[in-house]
């Protein structure tokens, strides 16, 4: 789980310092390419924690939505109409709700400690 993380974390690293810049014309992609990895990278936290994480699931859904989402902004393109932004918003509804999860899970975690501190305290 912590491989994922590690890896965004020296990818934004490398993205602030190194001085490099993406042409215009390949800014749609790389936002969609930035959301459905973090659409991927949080949905992997939340089966960690819920203890449902699948390496091949995730490895394949990362790579399927990227596909897809490239393939939708590329058609966009030839036709005329911004598609990519029907990927953009999917991302990040599923980002969103990814991280209302966590953050449940987090707090019933933290409050299940909590309590069992609270419950040796007055014993």
């Amino acid at each position: 789980m912590w491989v994922p993380l590690i890896g965004f974390l020296i990818g934004i690293f490398f993205g602030l310092f190194s001085g490099l810049s993406v042409p215009e014309d390949y800014a749609n992609y790389l936002s969609i390419a930035v959301l459905a990895a973090l659409d991927t990278l949080f949905g992997g936290i939340r089966a960690h924690m819920q203890q449902v994480f699948d390496n091949a699931v995730f490895v394949s859904g990362f790579f399927f939505n990227m596909l897809l989402a490239a393939g939708l902004a590329f058609l966009g393109v030839h036709i005329g109409v911004d598609l990519y932004l029907a990927a953009v918003f999917v991302f990040g509804v599923r980002l969103f709700q990814n991280i209302a999860v966590i953050r449940r899970l987090l707090l019933a975690k933290w409050a299940a400690n909590r309590a069992q501190t609270n419950g040796k305290k007055s014993t």
